[in-house]
């Protein structure tokens, strides 16, 4: 493990070498053997079904979990599964997940996929994927994931095969009895074939592969994109990008004896690349506390005792995690932490501090994307964290600010000035990001330079900062939402003319959805009709706009586009004021800064305490400032 504290340190680590020239692996299952031959009996991997902090646990070593990808591997070539034929699975967290993972990219492609989406959904991504094999739950109490397979297998008729994980196995005592009584029944209306996972799997060979493991670099997962109906987005993530991923977190922050607490869901890049790769490449040992990860019965209130439990030395988490955690006394020994480690979406500078004040721990900000195998740049650990940055682009990455003019030349930005966070590194796939070919026009500069649709600036000391985002995505706490769904949903009422979605400020999620709509001519409707509306044609639960606003007219460019920036600003508005109400002051305007992106101008009323208004508006990602400065 090297150390990651300035921008000189990164230099110093990619003077070394080239990274083409490390000795890396080439494929996952040989990073993971390499892992498996140095620390066969140290933890890799532990999974909670409950989240007490005395449950019982399931834990693999380093061998057991090469042993168990073995298996599996070789059951998916068993039923068919070659290089370029995609396995899918939908499950939340268990020990099997990454099991299922790693397994899928051996043998296939493997195709992670958010059991929160609905079956329509994910039928859709198994056609898009081409899918032969699903793995998902066997029907179990308190969750649906069993039925939603079911539906979507049936919508997916490509489909060859679903095996089940029965997630009893990992209940103990008088729970592991009734489960099988209270089992909910699901209707299989799909010719697929159902077999056990557990009984498949242990039935093969688990000391090689039973097939060519061919030393070359090679497509080997699909992670989809956004939570939007319709056909879905679907990037490609090469052996690589994967293992580059895991490369920085075993160089610059993990070794062996590092524990990472991760309730963050495995089918998420953030879990699957820089926590999961990084336990591979550095030997660390990732704990995953109960299915749900943070939704989890239980876990924010006993979460210090897991942390003392595992005496976790890395804690992985995102701001509205940290938002429900600091409402709950931090009643356990945490001295083990070094470092929590938040991505998925901005975080208020605000809740750093409750953090830091709370647990002594401070919280390291990082920026990521599906596009490009996930990382990009993170505040160095050890070093200067700039909060409200995302940190130093990392090794081998390199980050341009860019601005396009009207003839479609690019230029380069000054310091400190706005324009689009282009990427170039290892875990970036140039010309073929997404499998759909179409998908991938114009999302390059100069050829190398992945277009991420976020705009942002660097810093005179090379920090990046992200100011706002190109593309219109709202970013519900770490999940996307495409404004196009609700939009989509609210012009299908006969009453409405034009629709604006976009994501409002809010203190827990960072973003909320929210829509403006203009009427018809002439035409009536209510605001709650309209609400009752988007609920039943808006079809992802969190995609549901939680205000909608009926305007004159919404505003509009030159050519008839809807101008998203005044609708930001107004919702800015309305949410600080609702904040900042009593306090003896409001929003006299939003403005653009350059450097800043969209900046809340408050006005006083009279006398004002400046500190509650710091505490109130700290918990938001938009910055605001005095009028009158």
């Amino acid at each position: 493990m090297g150390r990651f504290s300035s921008i000189h340190d990164r230099d110093r680590v990619e003077a070394e070498e080239p990274y083409d020239q490390r000795d890396l692996p080439q494929t996952l299952y040989g990073f993971l053997a390499r892992t498996a031959e140095r620390f066969p009996d140290r933890p890799a991997v532990s999974f909670q079904l409950l989240s007490g902090p005395s449950d019982h646990a399931t834990t693999l070593t380093w061998r057991d979990l090469l042993q168990r990808v073995t298996e599996t591997a070789n059951l998916f070539r068993s039923l068919g599964v070659g290089p370029t034929d995609s396995v899918a699975y939908l499950l939340p967290n268990s020990i099997e997940t990454p099991v299922v993972l790693l397994a899928g990219a051996t043998a296939g492609i493997v195709n992670p996929i958010n059991p929160l989406l609905d079956a329509t959904q994910i039928a859709g991504i198994l056609r898009e994927t081409k899918a032969r094999v699903l793995v998902t739950l066997k029907a179990f109490p308190k969750t649906d994931v069993a039925q939603k397979a079911a539906e979507a297998v049936a919508a997916a008729p490509g489909v060859t095969h679903v095996i089940e994980i029965d997630l009893n196995r990992h209940l103990r005592g008088a729970k592991r009895l009734i489960v099988p009584m209270i089992r909910p029944k699901v209707k299989i209306r799909h010719k697929a074939k159902v077999l056990d996972f557990e009984a498949a799997s242990s039935a093969r060979n688990h000391n090689r592969l039973d097939f060519d493991d061919p030393q070359a670099d090679r497509v080997a997962a699909y992670f989809h994109t956004g939570g939007t109906t319709g056909t879905p987005k679907v990037a490609q993530h090469k052996y690589s990008g994967m293992i580059y991923n895991g490369w920085l977190g075993g160089r610059l922050l993990f070794d062996e004896t590092d524990v990472l607490m991760c309730p963050l869901p495995m089918f998420h890049v953030f879990a699957a690349y820089p926590v999961l790769m990084s336990c591979i490449a550095s030997g660390a040992h990732v704990i995953m506390p109960t299915p749900a990860g943070y939704r989890g019965e239980g876990v924010f209130d006993n979460f210090w005792k897991l942390i003392e439990r595992w005496q976790a030395t890395f804690l992985i988490t995102v701001p509205t995690a940290i938002a429900a955690l600091m409402q709950r006394p931090v009643n356990a020994d945490v001295s083990s932490l070094k470092t929590a480690i938040s991505g998925s979406a901005p975080l208020p500078i605000e809740l750093y501090n409750r953090f830091k004040a709370a647990t002594g721990v401070e919280i390291a900000e990082g920026y990521g994307l599906t596009e490009a195998t996930c990382l990009v740049s993170c505040n160095p650990v050890d070093g200067l964290k700039k909060v409200g940055s995302v940190g130093l682009p990392l090794p081998y990455t390199h980050v341009r600010i860019l601005r396009h003019d009207e003839a479609g030349a690019i230029h380069d930005c000054a310091v400190d000035e706005v324009g689009e966070i282009c990427v170039s590194n290892p875990g970036v796939f140039p010309g073929a990001t997404y499998t759909e070919a179409a998908k991938n026009r114009d999302l390059f500069a100069d050829e190398f330079y992945l277009r991420t649709g976020d705009l942002g600036r660097i810093d005179g000391d090379g920090y990046l900062w992200i100011t706002g985002r190109a593309k219109d995505l709202i970013i519900r706490g770490g999940h996307n939402i495409d404004p196009a769904e609700i939009e989509e949903a609210l012009l299908s009422h006969p009453a409405v003319a034009f629709a604006g979605a976009i994501g409002q400020p809010d203190s827990f999620a960072g973003e909320l959805p929210c829509a403006y709509v203009e009427l018809v001519a002439d035409a009536s409707v209510t605001v709650e009709e309209l609400m009752a509306h988007a609920r039943e044609h808006v079809h992802e639960r969190a995609a549901v706009p939680r205000h909608v606003e009926i305007l004159p007219e919404l505003p509009k460019t030159a050519v008839g586009k809807i101008f998203k920036p005044d609708l930001r600003k107004r919702a800015i508005t309305r949410i600080y004021d609702a904040a900042l109400s009593g306090t003896g002051c409001h929003v006299q305007e939003v403005v653009e800064d350059r450097s800043r992106g969209l900046v809340a101008k408050l006005a006083r009323e009279g006398s004002v305490d400046d500190a509650a208004i710091r505490e109130k508006l700290g918990a938001y990602t938009v910055p605001w400032d005095w009028a009158d400065r």
